[in-house]
Formats: C-alpha cells, structure tokens, sequence
C-alpha cells in the first residue's frame, strides 16, 4: 500500500524502510502534515503521522477530500486528533499503544538524576577549568518520597526503579496498577500528591481532564523546592505557572521533554535563528530548568517497534479495511494511563 510519511526525519525513514520491506510503499516528506500540505497525499490510501502533526478537523478532511481512508500514527499519543471528525469522515485512525515503556521511563531517571545533581551545569563548568562545587548541591534520593501520576506502562516502569532506589513512591491514578502496589507505592488523591511529595514526575495522557493539571493552585500546595519532571505532553502543565512557580522558589529544579507549543520547535534545527516564544526563552534563563527535546521515545528499540507497529496497522488496514490498533471516537475519553 503507497503511504505518504509526514515529519519524517533521516531516522524515520531508515526505521520505516526497514519494517515495511516490500509490503508498503513509502514518499517520506520533511514536511509536517498542516493543511496546504495534506495535499500531497493524493492518490494514496494512507498517511503516517507523528505527536506534532495537525490532525484537526480541517486537516482532516482535506485527506479525505484527496482520498485517504487510514492515518497512521506513529507515537501514543493521540489528543492531537479530532476523532469526532475522523470518525464521520470515515477516516480510520490507527496508533502505537506501546513502543517501549524503559525508553521514556529512563530519560525520565536521566533528567532527575541530572537535574538533582546539577550535572548540566557541572558539564559546562569543567569544560571551562572551573572545578568549584559551589551551586551544585544535591540530595539523596533513597528514602525520599517521589509521587508519580499515572501508572500506565511507563509510570510502572519508573515506580520499579524508584523502588531499587529506595524511594518511597506515591502515585494517583484513576485506574490503580496492581504490579505498582505490589511495589509498595501507595495511591492517594492528587492533592495528597502534591502535598507529601519530594519529587513529582508526570506519566498521565493529555485529556480535557488533565489539561493543566499542573496549575498555580496544585504548585502553591507543593512542597518548597519541588522538582518536577515532564515526560507525557506539554500541555499537562501550565507553562506560565511554571515560570511563577520557579520565580518564587516553590519549584526548586523543573525538567521538562515536551512543551506545550513545541510543535514549531522541537525536531527541528533552529541553532541559527532566533526563537520568538518568549515563554520558552523565559524557561531557557532559569538554572534550575533542565529541557530537552522531546527524545525520551529515542532509543533503537523504541524506534524499531513504533516502525513495526506502524507496517502491521497499514497491513492488516489493506487486508481487513480495519488497522490492527485502532482508535475509536469514544478512546479519547478511555484512554489509558501510559503515554
């Protein structure tokens, strides 16, 4: 089946060749998926798209209007899709459910334990023949308490190595895991989580309900000095409130892989242009902030089963009409805990 890739990066495709061999045929494009670019679709059955491409209404039945029957996502996540308007436009949507829980669970250990540290300014430090610890103190994590919200495959992952590391792990979930109780962690009310934690890490699905989740309110009941970590979708903390949050000291280290307008900056070289969010810049002057680019899904693992997750929806899309994980209208509502 010919499908068109959009957002595809040099890895993307070289992930993608190799999982479709000679069942699929694929016309990478550097471009995102907008509206003026959804019709370079024409002629094809199928699109495959990434967590940043515009998969809105309007978009949607631009695809339609050329011809497509099946979106392929190639990540998790799927709140950047109108599902309501697939659904009537007869468009079936299709995702990753799980690529590779340790990936993004170990970038998330990664930034704590850098942020904690200070390996970042540490690294720069001694690259410049400065050796002095000032500014660099730490804390132990073993016996602090770490609150992790959503337990999903990914939340799991990091309550098991929090665990070996002696932490005392707290979780809310809608949907509590059996294996994480096993563990020990303890599952409380979010406000109990804010309250009691040391260190708050953020595994939930972006919904309307978790929408800024992380607001002014739930940062004034945190604990003085805070850390917290991102690795689900940006938009699960309101970025303005972060930056009171880290002005007044409440957030003591915030590290973040996902941002909630980072659909025009992430992937992308920008190393010889200025940025213009000016939200972000504000980030980017704290110290105390750790970001990077949305690459805890990056791993060879990760990106050998999102590339054979994708060839196996388009296949069982061609040979049944119905994608093997597909998304319904009512999923958005349902939608698990992992990213």
């Amino acid at each position: 089946m010919d499908v068109v890739v959009y957002s595809a990066k040099k890895y993307d495709r070289a992930y993608l060749d190799a999982a479709f061999h000679s069942k699929h045929s694929a016309t990478f494009l550097d471009a995102p998926l907008t509206v003026k670019t959804a019709e370079l679709a024409a002629r094809h059955r199928a699109v495959c798209a990434f967590v940043n491409d515009d998969l809105s209404a309007p978009v949607l039945s631009a695809l339609a209007h050329v011809g497509v029957q099946m979106v392929a996502l190639r990540c998790t996540g799927f709140n950047n899709v109108d599902l309501s308007a697939a659904h009537e436009l007869g468009i079936r949507i299709a995702r990753v459910p799980a690529y590779s829980p340790h990936a993004v669970a170990e970038h998330t250990i990664a930034l704590l334990l850098a942020l904690n540290r200070k390996l970042h300014r540490a690294f720069n430090r001694v690259r410049e023949s400065n050796f002095s610890l000032d500014g660099l103190l730490g804390f132990d994590l073993f016996g602090k308490t770490v609150g992790i919200v959503g337990t999903g495959e990914i939340g799991r992952v990091v309550a098991r190595i929090l665990v070996g590391f002696g932490c005392n792990v707290i979780a809310t979930d809608p949907a509590p895991s059996d294996e994480c109780r096993k563990l020990g962690v303890k599952y409380v009310p979010w406000e109990t989580l804010c309250r009691d934690s040391r260190v708050i890490t953020l595994h939930c699905p972006l919904t309307p309900s978790t929408k800024h989740l992380v607001d002014a309110k739930a940062i004034q009941a945190m604990q003085p000095g805070i850390i917290l970590i991102n690795t689900s979708r940006g938009a699960v903390v309101d970025t303005r409130a972060l930056i009171q949050g880290l002005k007044n000291k409440t957030i003591g280290g915030l590290a973040l892989d996902v941002y909630e307008e980072e659909a025009h900056l992430f992937f992308e070289d920008l190393s010889d242009r200025i940025i213009d969010d000016d939200v972000f810049a504000r980030l980017l002057t704290f110290p105390n902030v750790l970001i990077t680019g949305h690459q805890g899904f990056f791993t060879q693992e990760a990106l050998t089963n999102i590339a054979k997750t994708t060839a196996d929806n388009l296949t069982a899309f061609e040979s049944t009409g119905a994608p093997l994980h597909e998304i319904t209208a009512a999923a958005f509502k349902s939608s698990p805990s992992s990213r």
